[in-house]
């Protein structure tokens, strides 16, 4: 890509998607704020069956389920899918697709797009986008997506994770606080109704990070080796450690954010009337 792109001018277009992939669905029981989370009900199919069966629509040569619990690999197979069976000790999402993959023999060049259990509308087209996109560079090990901030509010949101990229649209940081920081427009405290933090808003046209990734087999394993950072911990984003320790994560723009995932009850039943069951 020309160094004369400005990263957020338009969404990437990645056509040729690479004719190997396989999509890894990390699922566990252990949620605090919606126990049980992946065997949801949503209009008579569990959320992680939904997950896959979104997943088996893109051009994934493979759509396998990492859990460790017997629950959901039951559901699962009941619903056709593919499981690998891992460890219940798992830090995190990532340190369970490390392991799912040597269980799988996967070899070491294989583009891995880790779609959460948690995602029932992922549109399959954005799968096939974001391991088009880690294909185009081999310089990085991994890839996620991005879309512009909606609003003056979200890019204030703690809640909300903002990247900046560069020339290359590989992400140069990641934070909760509003990046980047305008310190010709702002002060700390401003609300999101103050006109300096509107026009610092359209002055800097953020970023805003959707959670999807994809890897290549190989950096899964090594990033199961890699000690965590005193960034990732501050900010509890998981993705600082792979810039601590020198990798590049190449950056995949899209005009919008996928459908929201289910995190909370509020959340599960936003979706199930949305896809037709109603509140029940």
């Amino acid at each position: 890509m020309s160094a004369a792109h400005t990263p957020g001018d338009a969404p990437a277009t990645h056509t040729a998607t690479p004719s190997h992939f396989v999509v890894l669905i990390p699922a566990r029981l252990a949620s605090t704020r919606l126990p049980n989370k992946p065997l949801a009900d949503i209009a008579g199919v569990p959320m992680v069956v939904r997950v896959a069966n979104q997943a088996r629509r893109s051009k994934a040569d493979r759509v396998a389920i990492a859990t460790d619990s017997e629950e959901v690999a039951a559901v699962a197979r009941l619903h056709g899918h593919e499981v690998i069976m891992t460890r219940a000790d798992h830090a995190s999402g990532t340190e369970r697709l490390a392991e799912a993959i040597t269980l799988m023999e996967l070899a070491e060049d294989t583009i891995v797009v880790n779609v959460q259990g948690d995602e029932p509308e992922i549109p399959p087209a954005l799968i096939d986008a974001l391991a088009s996109c880690l294909a185009s560079d081999p310089e990085c090990p991994m890839a996620t997506a991005v879309h512009p901030v909606q609003s003056v509010a979200d890019w204030l949101n703690p809640n909300v994770v903002k990247v900046v990229a560069d020339a290359e649209d590989r992400a140069l940081l990641f934070s909760r606080a509003p990046l980047p920081w305008s310190r010709s427009h702002l002060a700390w405290g401003l609300d999101a109704d103050s006109p300096q933090a509107r026009q610092a808003f359209e002055a800097t046209r953020p970023l805003r990070h959707i959670g999807m990734y994809a890897y290549r087999s190989r950096f899964l394993t090594r990033y199961a080796q890699l000690a965590p950072c005193a960034l990732e911990d501050i900010e509890a984003l998981e993705q600082l450690r792979v810039l601590h320790h020198g990798y590049r994560i190449k950056l995949l723009h899209t005009d919008d954010a996928p459908p929201a995932g289910v995190d909370t009850p509020a959340d599960l039943e936003r979706v199930r009337a949305r896809l037709g069951q109603g509140t029940h």
